[in-house]
């Protein structure tokens, strides 16, 4: 199985041909699209829902994850090996969360590049080929990654900020949910919400927060939009007490 993670957009033809790339390398891979949406040009922020999203993952799958405004520079290409899960992308901060997670880890970089590849399109050209057949056991040339300081190591564990908005104005925020006490209230300029269970156990209209299906905070709006009702957006600030 071959999850596909991106900021690409579900809009124009990147989706597609990164698929049909992965395809290419590997027919008989399966492709799932976790995410296209991911906060664009945002490593930090995705790297935050990419842990919490690829928790429940099969241990035979491969994540190519690409959120990448360094692309066609001269930033790496990793595979990072996090427990038995395996990712493949830019080396920009986007696996630190996962890794800093897991058990057991092995950084190595993608030491093989294809005949063509384009400037600003590494995902089709480079990272969806080798991470499919990466997925479907092929061979992959890969290399030790130096042991130095890696991108985003200076990252909290968890991020007490809004890390996506869903296309209900749902903010989910980059803190686990399990690390906050029960009576715990999220904190958004002078409004105080209280947690809840889930949607319908406040009133229509009433903003709350809770645990949400991924293991993260987010604040919501029962039956209503909650990033229009109280002005949040990608990086806004949320504090506890």
């Amino acid at each position: 199985m071959l999850l596909l993670f991106t900021d690409f957009g579900y809009d124009g033809p990147y989706v597609g041909e990164m698929t049909a790339a992965a395809l290419a390398a590997a027919p008989g891979v399966v492709p799932v699209h976790l995410m296209h949406d991911a906060p664009a040009f945002d490593p930090c922020a995705s790297a935050y829902l990419l842990a919490a999203l690829t928790e429940r993952m099969a241990p035979d799958a491969v994540v190519c994850g690409v959120v990448d405004p360094g692309v066609g520079s001269a930033r790496p290409a990793v595979v990072l090996e996090a427990d038995d899960r395996r990712f493949i992308g830019p080396d920009n901060g986007l696996f630190e969360i996962v890794a800093r997670r897991a058990r057991s880890v092995r950084w190595r970089r993608l030491a093989e590049a294809p005949a063509r590849l384009s400037a600003s399109f590494h995902g089709r050209d480079l990272f969806a080929p080798a991470a499919a057949r990466l997925a479907s056991g092929q061979p992959v040339a890969l290399e030790p990654a130096p042991g130095d300081a890696r991108p985003g190591r200076d990252w909290p564990d968890d991020a007490d900020r809004v890390v996506y908005v869903d296309r209900y104005g749902n903010a989910m925020t980059g803190r686990r949910a399990a690390t906050l006490p029960g009576h715990a209230q999220a904190l958004l300029g002078d409004q105080h919400l209280a947690r809840a269970r889930t949607f319908a156990d406040v009133a229509p209209g009433q903003a709350f927060w809770y645990e949400n299906s991924a293991g993260l905070a987010e604040i919501a709006v029962n039956q209503g939009a909650a990033a229009t009702a109280l002005d949040l957006a990608v990086g806004s600030p949320v504090a506890w007490r």
